[in-house]
């Protein structure tokens, strides 16, 4: 699959249907506990002083366990997230930005989304499997795109392939979310809120002309 940029993942989660649209409290949560998942362990007055703060350190700084994805599934969404949105010279990858974790705590505030995840999670691997004899994971990187060419774009995706065209547009959609909620994704985008002027210069000319006036 072709690398999408970070502009095709803005313009999909846009036009994410209505069935898959997530509550604005629950994005801040799954948002707000992706950031916490990736904070580093910080510094405390017991660093190194003592048992009990040498334990809680050691506690804060184990990697991050999923609750609703196996091992298995771990690893593949992993990868997955990484396809859709990868590192590049302007900004972090998904999972630099948190999406993995972020995914697994939207799946244990919908039932319906774990349906759906783990149903496309299995079916990666059966195709995998079906066309090279492994998984997803194990497969190499050709392999892996070259699955994800045949379901990336449903309205060309081969009929027996709808399930799997399905489940990517949906988890393509959840990564855009996860990412362009997250601390790096918004930094890429380049907002930066309500910002006081000293003077009002009015509407500028390209945004007038765009909009006919």
């Amino acid at each position: 699959m072709s690398e999408m940029n970070r502009r095709e993942a803005l313009q999909n989660l846009l036009a994410i249907p209505a069935g898959l649209a997530m509550a604005p409290g629950a994005l801040e949560r799954a948002a707000a506990h992706a950031h916490d998942a990736l904070e580093p362990p910080h510094e405390t007055p017991a660093q190194g002083g003592s048992e009990q703060g040498a334990g809680a350190q050691s506690a804060a700084a184990r990697p991050y366990s999923p609750k609703h994805f196996t091992t298995d599934e771990w690893r593949l969404v992993r990868l997955l997230v990484n396809y859709v949105i990868p590192r590049d010279a302007r900004s972090g990858s998904a999972t630099d930005a948190g999406v993995p974790e972020f995914m697994d705590f939207m799946l244990g505030e919908n039932a319906g989304m774990r349906t759906w995840m783990k149903n496309g999670l299995g079916w990666m691997n059966a195709e995998c499997r079906a066309r090279f004899g492994k998984g997803f994971v194990s497969s190499n990187d050709v392999q892996r795109r070259e699955v994800l060419d045949a379901i990336a774009f449903p309205k060309k995706s081969a009929a027996e392939l709808k399930a799997g065209a399905d489940f990517f547009s949906n988890f393509r959609n959840l990564t855009a979310s996860g990412f362009f909620s997250s601390r790096v994704g918004i930094a890429d985008l380049g907002y930066i809120g309500n910002r006081p002027v000293t003077t009002w210069q009015g509407t500028p000319p390209e945004v007038m002309r765009k909009l006919g006036l």
